[in-house]
């Protein structure tokens, strides 16, 4: 194996092999082994920068996504505008309808009047208009506190 600076050869975990012969470190001094392996975290634990894992009491909460937005509000009405690209019959597209479902990658509207219902898909969305006011959980907040605003 490769002998650098008179230091041993390094085994295939990367951490430094002496073989018993503790004057062949060479320069490296007291830098010692090293690990490869980071060491094992909870999912969304936080941590500094440093690397540190601060433990906490407080639960994590899920972040906000318009996905989540629209599954609070099932059976209202909106207004979705969609734009598709490279298409030269029609750019954008407004639909109206009633929310039905939604999920990750499309959402689904129903038209009160036929009853038809339409597939869409997210990566199209624009955004979307409401004629009421929308159940929004803030992520680290419990309940639905109510917000007075005055639009101006």
């Amino acid at each position: 194996m490769n002998n650098m600076n008179g230091m041993g050869p390094m085994n295939t975990m990367g951490a430094m092999s002496n073989k018993g012969n503790i004057g062949n470190m060479g320069t490296m001094g007291t830098m010692g082994t090293m690990s490869s392996m980071p060491p094992q975290v909870t999912s969304g634990s936080p941590m500094t920068p440093a690397g540190t894992v601060v433990s906490t009491t407080a639960p994590v909460f899920e972040q906000s996504y318009v996905e989540n937005i629209f599954r609070l509000n099932l059976g209202k009405v909106g207004t979705f505008y969609f734009t598709y690209e490279n298409n030269k019959d029609w750019n954008a597209k407004v639909y109206t309808g009633v929310l039905e479902a939604a999920g990750r990658d499309h959402l689904i509207i129903s038209d009160r009047a036929t009853g038809q219902r339409v597939v869409l898909l997210m990566v199209n969305f624009d955004y979307a208009t409401f004629e009421e006011p929308l159940v929004y959980q803030y992520p680290g907040v419990i309940g639905n506190p109510a917000v007075v605003r005055s639009c101006r």
